[in-house]
């Protein structure tokens, strides 16, 4: 009963995110879903794209949190259209919560959309969102061990940024074990090394999302 039940969720989930899928393709827009725990540093990355990319590239950030508007306007102070879905508890966001948000924003006039996802490492990659990627961000903080905790944040992504490097001289944390790692278990993933504090591998990171975005 009960994988009939995640089942049938998830079948329902699938369905609302090949319709989201469907309008994103309609207005030539690149769409990336952004995953990691709590304390990552994702709104920190967002800010920082917004500060580069915003004045030749239309960005729209949708902000998924548990409570507050905060992370929103945070990304919306750089100049980036944003909208925030408060989950009231719920541990993810899910094709419909992003569906009912599109309303919000102009899609036609976005070369880019990023879903900031609730700060999470199970849940968020089980849904599909309608996404043309799922990104990974893990901090240097969180340690070396979690691409073999949760296997599956890894597996769905297509690119890993391993954030926070500036703070490696004051950690236990092997970068290189991290790497290994998620590559044993997506042989595909792209990895960058990052840091939001002193700037390294923003470049290569920017460039990176600048070469998928379609219009």
């Amino acid at each position: 009963m009960k994988v009939s039940v995640v089942k049938n969720i998830l079948d329902a989930n699938d369905r609302i995110a090949a319709e989201n899928r469907q309008l994103f393709d309609q207005n030539n827009l690149f769409v990336l879903n952004l995953m990691s725990g709590p304390g990552a540093g994702k709104t920190t990355l967002l800010e920082q794209l917004g500060k580069t990319l915003a004045q030749e590239k239309r960005i729209g950030v949708i902000e998924g949190d548990i409570q507050s508007t905060i992370d929103a306007e945070r990304v919306a102070a750089t100049g980036i259209s944003a909208v925030q879905i408060e989950t009231d508890g719920a541990c993810h966001l899910d094709a419909n919560m992003i569906r009912s948000s599109l309303n919000d924003l102009d899609l036609s006039s976005l070369d880019l959309l990023i879903v900031e996802n609730v700060g999470n490492l199970v849940c968020p990659a089980e849904f599909n969102i309608g996404e043309d990627c799922k990104v990974m961000i893990l901090s240097v903080t969180e340690g070396d061990d979690k691409p073999l905790k949760y296997p599956l944040m890894f597996k769905e992504s297509r690119v890993l940024l391993i954030s926070k490097v500036d703070l490696l001289p004051h950690l236990r944390c092997d970068v290189e074990k991290i790497k290994n790692a998620a590559l044993s278990i997506n042989p595909g993933i792209t990895i960058f090394e990052i840091s939001s504090y002193t700037g390294q591998g923003l470049k290569e990171w920017h460039q990176w999302v600048l070469k998928q975005i379609k219009k």
